[in-house]
């Protein structure tokens, strides 16, 4: 049988029609962006188009659109460049963000002299809005602070209050950057009524290809260039721009902010049916992040009690075709886990499983998976 696929938040499929489109644009468009003649002009056409496309989907400017391989990078220019370029001496983060911003906050430390504060979560990956004022007054004193928070937690589902931290931040004097990874196209972000200095993404989550992302730089906070080479991107990323893959990009994200209505309320009844489920047959679940002011709809952190079974469930259900994300990390081959579960003081005895779905998934697939776990469990 075909595999059924609920880990859409580690990575979506492409869209047909964007398979098709980047198809086209490979067979038709092969001049390079910086070229003067005909075919070059081409290519620079369609990557302005999408700058257009995104920038009017965030209402912002045209020039605070910037394009990159992935959010990674944008997240590593975004914290790295702030210190250097922006006088930053203190960030405010938490322990729940992805690793590619707390392993970039580690290696600001060994190389500048820079405070770092992380703020508590509750159990269910809630900052403290008070502690998050208490550390911008605290810490503005000794020079300028940045505060890097994730929309949408990738593990547990649990979702920040943009707009209240934007204010906080705005009050305070401070830079605001926000990882949207798992939010854009999902959530409605208008960056004209709520105030961010760079917002990060990337294209694979919402149906497009893999190997392209953008980030957001108010007019306000310019950053010098990341890698060094050409003038591609307004002196900001050199290289040669990856055609196909923005101009893809742009399309899927215009396509799901189109359709935001339909499939937002797809997820919420596919992730709400997939839980009633799973409650019904295994009264002894906790799902992770359940309590949170507000959640994804595509994401749903399951904890079921440790037992030999329990520490099998990954591996049984790659065997019967249920693509699935563990939430434990592995080293030197013991599962712990992950640092995300760890800050939310997730009890050691219980294993979890995180499922994550598209406006695709079907009822029919969520009632088979749940047929697996009563089988394997």
């Amino acid at each position: 049988m075909k595999s059924i696929y609920l880990d859409h938040a580690s990575t979506t499929y492409i869209s047909p029609e964007i398979v098709d489109y980047i198809c086209e644009l490979m067979s038709t468009q092969y001049g390079n962006p910086s070229s003067i003649h005909a075919m070059g002009r081409q290519s620079r056409a369609l990557i302005e188009k999408a700058r257009k496309i995104i920038a009017k989907i965030l209402n912002v400017s045209v020039g605070e659109i910037y394009f990159t391989s992935s959010a990674t990078e944008a997240n590593n220019m975004i914290l790295k460049r702030s210190v250097i370029d922006l006088g930053v001496k203190t960030i405010i983060s938490s322990p729940t963000e992805h690793h590619c911003v707390l392993h970039s906050i580690d290696k600001i430390v060994k190389e500048h002299d820079i405070n770092v504060r992380y703020l508590d979560v509750d159990t269910n990956g809630d900052i403290d809005l008070d502690q998050l004022r208490e550390l911008i007054d605290q810490n503005k004193i000794n020079g300028q602070v940045l505060v890097s928070l994730m929309h949408g937690n990738n593990e547990i589902g649990n979702v920040h209050p943009l707009e209240q931290i934007s204010e906080i931040c705005t009050k305070g004097g401070a830079l605001f950057h926000c990882d949207a990874v798992q939010t854009i196209g999902k959530l409605h972000i208008d960056l004209q009524t709520t105030k961010l200095n760079f917002l990060s993404a990337t294209a694979h989550k919402f149906h497009g290809p893999k190997g392209v992302g953008f980030f957001y730089m108010n007019n306000e906070s310019i950053l010098s260039s990341y890698i060094d080479g050409g003038a591609q991107e307004r002196n900001i990323r050199a290289g040669t721009e990856n055609l196909y893959g923005i101009a893809s990009l742009a399309m899927a994200l215009q396509n799901y902010c189109t359709e935001r209505a339909s499939r937002v309320s797809h997820l919420l009844d596919i992730r709400n049916y997939f839980e009633e489920q799973i409650r019904q047959h295994f009264p002894d679940i906790v799902i992770n992040s359940q309590g949170a002011k507000n959640r994804l709809p595509h994401i749903s952190s399951i904890s079921f009690v440790a037992s030999e079974k329990a520490e099998m469930i990954m591996f049984n259900l790659d065997i019967n075709n249920i693509c699935a994300s563990s939430g434990s990390a592995c080293s030197a081959g013991i599962e712990e886990d992950s640092h995300v579960l760890t800050a939310i003081k997730h009890p050691k005895n219980r294993k979890t499983i995180r499922f994550s779905f598209a406006p695709t998934t079907t009822k029919e697939e969520i009632d088979y998976a749940i047929e697996t776990l009563i089988k394997i469990s």
